[in-house]
Protein backbone atom coordinates (compact mmCIF):
# COMPACT_ATOMS: atom_id res chain seq x y z
CA UNK A 1 0.00 0.00 0.00
CA UNK A 2 1.27 3.67 -1.05
CA UNK A 3 0.39 6.56 0.86
CA UNK A 4 -0.11 9.85 -0.99
CA UNK A 5 -0.18 13.13 1.34
CA UNK A 6 -1.00 16.51 -0.14
CA UNK A 7 0.82 19.12 1.26
CA UNK A 8 0.54 21.67 -1.24
CA UNK A 9 -1.54 23.94 0.25
CA UNK A 10 -0.59 27.90 1.37
CA UNK A 11 -2.49 27.82 4.66
CA UNK A 12 -3.92 31.25 4.58
CA UNK A 13 -5.99 30.42 7.62
CA UNK A 14 -2.64 29.99 10.10
CA UNK A 15 -1.02 33.14 8.59
CA UNK A 16 1.43 35.12 9.84
CA UNK A 17 3.10 31.28 10.54
CA UNK A 18 2.29 29.85 7.05
CA UNK A 19 4.46 33.22 5.21
CA UNK A 20 7.98 31.26 6.35
CA UNK A 21 6.69 27.74 6.20
CA UNK A 22 4.22 25.16 5.22
CA UNK A 23 1.12 24.48 7.29
CA UNK A 24 1.98 20.72 7.45
CA UNK A 25 5.22 21.85 9.29
CA UNK A 26 3.73 23.84 12.18
CA UNK A 27 4.86 21.83 15.26
CA UNK A 28 2.07 20.57 17.36
CA UNK A 29 3.07 18.54 20.71
CA UNK A 30 6.68 18.79 19.98
CA UNK A 31 7.20 17.99 16.27
CA UNK A 32 5.10 19.18 13.22
CA UNK A 33 2.05 17.99 11.73
CA UNK A 34 3.45 16.20 9.19
CA UNK A 35 5.58 14.32 11.60
CA UNK A 36 2.73 13.41 13.36
CA UNK A 37 0.99 12.04 10.29
CA UNK A 38 4.28 10.01 8.62
CA UNK A 39 4.82 8.26 12.27
CA UNK A 40 1.35 6.82 12.90
CA UNK A 41 1.34 5.81 9.56
CA UNK A 42 4.98 4.18 9.54
CA UNK A 43 3.17 1.93 12.87
CA UNK A 44 0.82 0.40 10.63
CA UNK A 45 3.55 -0.85 8.14
CA UNK A 46 3.47 1.94 5.45
CA UNK A 47 6.61 2.54 3.86
CA UNK A 48 6.30 4.15 0.42
CA UNK A 49 4.84 7.65 0.24
CA UNK A 50 4.22 10.20 -1.82
CA UNK A 51 4.51 13.45 -1.09
CA UNK A 52 2.47 16.61 -3.35
CA UNK A 53 4.29 19.82 -2.79
CA UNK A 54 3.79 23.07 -3.85
CA UNK A 55 3.75 26.34 -1.64
CA UNK A 56 7.23 26.22 0.13
CA UNK A 57 7.63 22.56 -0.92
CA UNK A 58 11.30 22.75 -0.50
CA UNK A 59 11.18 22.56 3.14
CA UNK A 60 8.76 19.69 3.23
CA UNK A 61 11.14 18.08 0.92
CA UNK A 62 14.06 18.49 3.42
CA UNK A 63 12.05 17.78 6.52
CA UNK A 64 11.43 14.23 5.14
CA UNK A 65 14.77 13.54 3.76
CA UNK A 66 16.52 14.65 6.76
CA UNK A 67 14.04 13.12 9.37
CA UNK A 68 13.32 9.72 7.63
CA UNK A 69 15.95 8.79 5.67
CA UNK A 70 14.62 5.61 5.72
CA UNK A 71 11.47 5.81 3.89
CA UNK A 72 10.54 5.05 0.29
CA UNK A 73 10.01 8.44 -0.52
CA UNK A 74 9.02 10.78 -3.97
CA UNK A 75 7.93 14.32 -4.69
CA UNK A 76 6.11 15.86 -7.22
CA UNK A 77 4.78 18.99 -7.07
CA UNK A 78 1.24 20.70 -8.28
CA UNK A 79 2.33 23.91 -9.95
CA UNK A 80 -1.03 25.27 -10.31
CA UNK A 81 -4.04 24.55 -7.22
CA UNK A 82 -6.97 23.17 -8.71
CA UNK A 83 -8.03 21.03 -6.12
CA UNK A 84 -7.54 17.77 -3.62
CA UNK A 85 -8.40 15.66 -6.70
CA UNK A 86 -5.88 17.41 -8.77
CA UNK A 87 -3.73 17.05 -6.36
CA UNK A 88 -3.79 13.63 -6.60
CA UNK A 89 -3.82 12.91 -9.81
CA UNK A 90 -0.23 14.43 -10.11
CA UNK A 91 0.71 11.73 -8.54
CA UNK A 92 0.01 8.79 -11.29
CA UNK A 93 2.90 8.20 -12.19
CA UNK A 94 3.99 6.42 -9.48
CA UNK A 95 0.51 4.58 -9.03
CA UNK A 96 0.52 0.96 -10.58
CA UNK A 97 -2.36 -1.36 -11.84
CA UNK A 98 -2.42 -2.89 -8.30
CA UNK A 99 -1.97 -0.44 -5.73
CA UNK A 100 -3.73 0.16 -2.93
CA UNK A 101 -3.75 3.99 -2.16
CA UNK A 102 -4.21 5.72 1.70
CA UNK A 103 -4.56 9.04 0.88
CA UNK A 104 -4.38 11.47 4.24
CA UNK A 105 -4.28 14.90 3.84
CA UNK A 106 -1.21 16.60 5.08
CA UNK A 107 -2.58 19.66 7.55
CA UNK A 108 -5.27 16.79 9.58
CA UNK A 109 -4.98 14.38 12.83
CA UNK A 110 -6.91 11.67 13.05
CA UNK A 111 -8.02 9.58 16.20
CA UNK A 112 -8.52 6.32 14.27
CA UNK A 113 -8.09 2.96 14.59
CA UNK A 114 -5.71 2.99 11.87
CA UNK A 115 -4.88 -0.71 11.20
CA UNK A 116 -8.98 -1.77 11.50
CA UNK A 117 -9.36 1.07 8.59
CA UNK A 118 -6.56 -0.19 6.25
CA UNK A 119 -7.41 -3.97 6.61
CA UNK A 120 -11.13 -3.56 5.72
CA UNK A 121 -11.73 -5.43 2.41
CA UNK A 122 -13.36 -3.03 0.13
CA UNK A 123 -11.95 0.58 -0.15
CA UNK A 124 -12.90 3.30 2.53
CA UNK A 125 -13.47 6.30 3.44
CA UNK A 126 -13.13 8.19 7.18
CA UNK A 127 -16.57 9.96 8.33
CA UNK A 128 -17.93 11.84 11.16
CA UNK A 129 -21.19 13.14 11.73
CA UNK A 130 -21.37 16.85 11.45
CA UNK A 131 -23.71 19.58 12.73
CA UNK A 132 -23.19 21.93 9.35
CA UNK A 133 -22.16 19.33 6.69
CA UNK A 134 -22.35 22.46 3.70
CA UNK A 135 -18.90 22.97 4.41
CA UNK A 136 -17.57 19.36 3.46
CA UNK A 137 -17.85 16.55 1.49
CA UNK A 138 -20.36 14.40 2.29
CA UNK A 139 -21.61 10.81 1.74
CA UNK A 140 -24.93 8.63 1.66
CA UNK A 141 -24.72 5.32 1.92
CA UNK A 142 -27.20 2.40 2.21
CA UNK A 143 -27.72 -0.15 5.32
CA UNK A 144 -25.13 -1.96 5.26
CA UNK A 145 -22.96 1.47 5.27
CA UNK A 146 -21.55 1.26 2.03
CA UNK A 147 -21.43 4.36 -0.15
CA UNK A 148 -24.50 5.36 -2.29
CA UNK A 149 -23.72 9.20 -3.28
CA UNK A 150 -20.66 11.77 -2.84
CA UNK A 151 -21.39 15.25 -2.86
CA UNK A 152 -18.92 18.14 -2.33
CA UNK A 153 -20.72 21.67 -0.05
CA UNK A 154 -23.70 20.19 -0.82
CA UNK A 155 -26.22 23.33 -0.58
CA UNK A 156 -29.04 21.01 0.43
CA UNK A 157 -27.26 18.18 2.32
CA UNK A 158 -28.73 14.48 2.37
CA UNK A 159 -26.46 13.43 4.94
CA UNK A 160 -24.87 14.65 8.12
CA UNK A 161 -21.92 12.40 7.73
CA UNK A 162 -18.50 14.61 6.78
CA UNK A 163 -15.70 13.00 4.79
CA UNK A 164 -12.24 14.24 7.12
CA UNK A 165 -9.84 13.62 4.78
CA UNK A 166 -8.66 9.86 5.22
CA UNK A 167 -9.17 7.24 1.95
CA UNK A 168 -8.39 3.58 1.80
CA UNK A 169 -8.94 2.94 -2.20
CA UNK A 170 -8.29 -0.87 -3.12
CA UNK A 171 -8.20 0.39 -7.02
CA UNK A 172 -5.95 2.43 -6.81
CA UNK A 173 -5.56 3.19 -10.93
CA UNK A 174 -9.35 2.87 -11.06
CA UNK A 175 -9.30 6.52 -9.07
CA UNK A 176 -6.23 7.34 -11.25
CA UNK A 177 -8.11 7.11 -14.36
CA UNK A 178 -11.48 9.01 -13.22
CA UNK A 179 -9.47 11.34 -12.57
CA UNK A 180 -7.51 11.78 -15.80
CA UNK A 181 -11.08 11.86 -17.41
CA UNK A 182 -12.69 14.05 -15.04
CA UNK A 183 -9.47 16.75 -15.81
CA UNK A 184 -9.38 16.04 -19.37
CA UNK A 185 -12.81 16.85 -19.89
CA UNK A 186 -12.57 19.89 -17.46
CA UNK A 187 -15.07 18.20 -14.93
CA UNK A 188 -14.88 20.85 -12.17
CA UNK A 189 -17.07 21.32 -9.05
CA UNK A 190 -16.83 25.21 -7.05
CA UNK A 191 -13.68 25.62 -9.85
CA UNK A 192 -11.54 23.04 -8.85
CA UNK A 193 -11.28 19.33 -9.32
CA UNK A 194 -12.66 17.58 -6.48
CA UNK A 195 -11.68 13.91 -5.24
CA UNK A 196 -14.95 13.87 -4.13
CA UNK A 197 -16.67 13.96 -7.82
CA UNK A 198 -13.81 11.13 -8.81
CA UNK A 199 -15.13 8.93 -6.00
CA UNK A 200 -18.36 9.16 -6.47
CA UNK A 201 -17.89 8.19 -10.87
CA UNK A 202 -16.16 5.31 -8.83
CA UNK A 203 -19.40 3.89 -7.14
CA UNK A 204 -21.28 4.80 -10.56
CA UNK A 205 -18.39 2.48 -12.09
CA UNK A 206 -19.26 -0.36 -9.74
CA UNK A 207 -16.62 0.28 -6.96
CA UNK A 208 -17.58 -1.02 -3.29
CA UNK A 209 -16.50 1.96 -0.62
CA UNK A 210 -17.29 2.03 2.62
CA UNK A 211 -17.95 4.54 5.36
CA UNK A 212 -16.06 4.47 8.62
CA UNK A 213 -16.45 6.62 11.25
CA UNK A 214 -13.69 8.40 12.83
CA UNK A 215 -13.68 8.91 16.58
CA UNK A 216 -12.15 12.71 15.82
CA UNK A 217 -10.20 14.68 13.36
CA UNK A 218 -8.79 17.78 13.67
CA UNK A 219 -8.74 20.03 10.69
CA UNK A 220 -5.21 21.86 11.95
CA UNK A 221 -5.89 24.99 9.19
CA UNK A 222 -7.28 27.31 12.43
CA UNK A 223 -5.45 28.27 15.87
CA UNK A 224 -8.08 27.16 17.73
CA UNK A 225 -8.10 23.81 15.95
CA UNK A 226 -4.46 23.88 16.59
CA UNK A 227 -3.94 24.60 20.19
CA UNK A 228 -7.10 21.54 20.65
CA UNK A 229 -4.72 19.11 18.88
CA UNK A 230 -1.52 20.36 20.75
CA UNK A 231 -3.81 19.58 23.99
CA UNK A 232 -4.81 16.17 22.86
CA UNK A 233 -1.48 14.91 21.54
CA UNK A 234 0.25 16.16 24.74
CA UNK A 235 -2.18 14.26 26.73
CA UNK A 236 -1.47 11.14 24.66
CA UNK A 237 2.20 10.95 24.83
CA UNK A 238 3.90 9.23 27.56
CA UNK A 239 5.62 11.99 28.66
CA UNK A 240 8.26 10.96 31.21
CA UNK A 241 11.18 13.37 31.23
CA UNK A 242 11.01 15.92 33.98
CA UNK A 243 12.16 19.15 33.80
CA UNK A 244 14.04 21.18 36.19
CA UNK A 245 14.35 24.90 35.46
CA UNK A 246 15.44 27.66 37.81
CA UNK A 247 12.20 28.78 40.01
CA UNK A 248 9.69 27.61 37.66
CA UNK A 249 6.50 25.54 38.12
CA UNK A 250 5.87 23.14 35.24
CA UNK A 251 2.44 21.81 35.05
CA UNK A 252 1.78 19.19 32.62
CA UNK A 253 1.39 17.58 29.75
CA UNK A 254 4.36 19.75 28.25
CA UNK A 255 6.83 19.41 25.97
CA UNK A 256 9.96 21.34 25.99
CA UNK A 257 12.47 20.97 23.37
CA UNK A 258 16.21 20.58 23.68
CA UNK A 259 18.46 23.67 25.09
CA UNK A 260 15.81 25.90 26.47
CA UNK A 261 16.21 28.31 29.45
CA UNK A 262 13.30 29.08 31.31
CA UNK A 263 13.44 30.74 34.66
CA UNK A 264 11.21 32.93 37.51
CA UNK A 265 7.91 31.35 35.18
CA UNK A 266 5.36 28.74 35.56
CA UNK A 267 4.60 26.63 31.95
CA UNK A 268 1.21 24.49 31.39
CA UNK A 269 -0.79 22.76 31.23
CA UNK A 270 -0.92 21.86 27.47
CA UNK A 271 2.47 23.74 26.21
CA UNK A 272 4.45 23.02 23.75
CA UNK A 273 7.87 25.01 23.53
CA UNK A 274 10.61 24.88 20.67
CA UNK A 275 14.19 24.26 21.00
CA UNK A 276 17.06 26.82 22.27
CA UNK A 277 13.72 29.24 23.20
CA UNK A 278 14.13 31.34 26.30
CA UNK A 279 11.60 32.47 28.84
CA UNK A 280 11.75 34.58 32.10
CA UNK A 281 9.18 36.40 34.38
CA UNK A 282 6.45 34.37 32.25
CA UNK A 283 3.46 32.67 32.74
CA UNK A 284 2.11 30.13 29.55
CA UNK A 285 -1.02 28.04 28.94
CA UNK A 286 -2.66 26.19 26.09
CA UNK A 287 0.41 27.42 24.03
CA UNK A 288 2.74 26.56 21.26
CA UNK A 289 6.18 28.86 21.06
CA UNK A 290 8.76 28.31 18.12
CA UNK A 291 11.93 27.88 18.37
CA UNK A 292 14.51 30.27 19.02
CA UNK A 293 12.08 32.14 20.23
CA UNK A 294 12.60 34.90 23.70
CA UNK A 295 9.72 35.43 26.02
CA UNK A 296 9.85 37.80 29.35
CA UNK A 297 7.60 39.63 31.23
CA UNK A 298 4.38 37.42 29.64
CA UNK A 299 1.82 35.88 30.60
CA UNK A 300 -0.17 33.99 27.42
CA UNK A 301 -3.08 31.96 26.97
CA UNK A 302 -4.54 30.05 23.97
CA UNK A 303 -1.48 31.92 21.71
CA UNK A 304 0.87 30.75 18.90
CA UNK A 305 4.18 32.48 19.13
CA UNK A 306 6.39 31.27 16.35
CA UNK A 307 10.34 31.04 15.67
CA UNK A 308 12.74 33.85 16.36
CA UNK A 309 9.79 35.99 17.73
CA UNK A 310 10.68 38.11 20.75
CA UNK A 311 7.79 39.72 23.04
CA UNK A 312 8.18 41.43 25.95
CA UNK A 313 5.19 41.84 27.69
CA UNK A 314 5.44 44.95 29.98
CA UNK A 315 6.67 47.21 28.31
CA UNK A 316 4.28 46.84 25.42
CA UNK A 317 6.94 47.91 22.67
CA UNK A 318 6.14 45.40 19.67
CA UNK A 319 7.82 44.70 16.49
CA UNK A 320 5.67 42.61 14.61
CA UNK A 321 5.15 41.26 11.24
CA UNK A 322 2.95 41.31 8.12
CA UNK A 323 -0.68 39.83 9.39
CA UNK A 324 0.18 39.29 12.89
CA UNK A 325 -2.77 38.88 15.28
CA UNK A 326 -2.37 40.29 18.71
CA UNK A 327 -5.40 40.17 21.27
CA UNK A 328 -4.61 41.63 25.02
CA UNK A 329 -7.51 40.27 25.88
Amino acid sequence: MKAIIPVAGIGSRLRPHTHTQPKALVPVAGKPILGHIIDSLKEVGINEFIFVIGYLGDKIQSYVIEKYPELNKHFVVQAQKEGIGHAIWTAKEFVDANDQLLIVLGDTIFDVHLNEFINLPFSAIGVKKVEDPRNFGVVETDDEGFITRLVEKPIIPKSNMAMVGLYKIKEGKLLMNTLDENIKNNLRTYNEFQLTDALMHMVEKGAKIKSFKVEEWYDCGKKEVLLATNAMLLSRQDLKESYAFNNTIIIPPVSIAANCRIQNSIIGPNVSIGENTYVDHSILENSIIGSFSQLEDVVLQDSLVGSDASLKGLSQSLNLGDSTEISFS
